[in-house]
């Protein structure tokens, strides 16, 4: 199992249509509305390096998505 997340900001007024996105989104395990230097937190689950990478590839691609940040868990659960 491969764990991490994925920090997003989106276009102004974007934050709650961008979540709604995420949730319906295969391998997102949750997503939230966040204050700070990002508007949007996803958590993202896939079976490999190669299904991470291809999580995060779709999600840069959703409409209103500005700039992303990934943090790759490392160890074991």
């Amino acid at each position: 199992m491969h764990r991490g997340f994925i920090l997003l900001n989106c276009d102004l007024g974007a934050e709650e249509y961008v979540v709604d996105e995420l949730k319906h989104m295969q391998n997102i395990s949750n997503a939230y509305l966040t204050f700070g230097a990002y508007d949007v937190i996803a958590e993202i689950q896939t079976e490999d390096q190669e299904g991470f990478e291809k999580a995060i590839a779709l999600i840069r691609k959703l409409s209103r998505v500005v700039s992303t940040m990934t943090l790759n868990v490392i160890g074991r659960e």
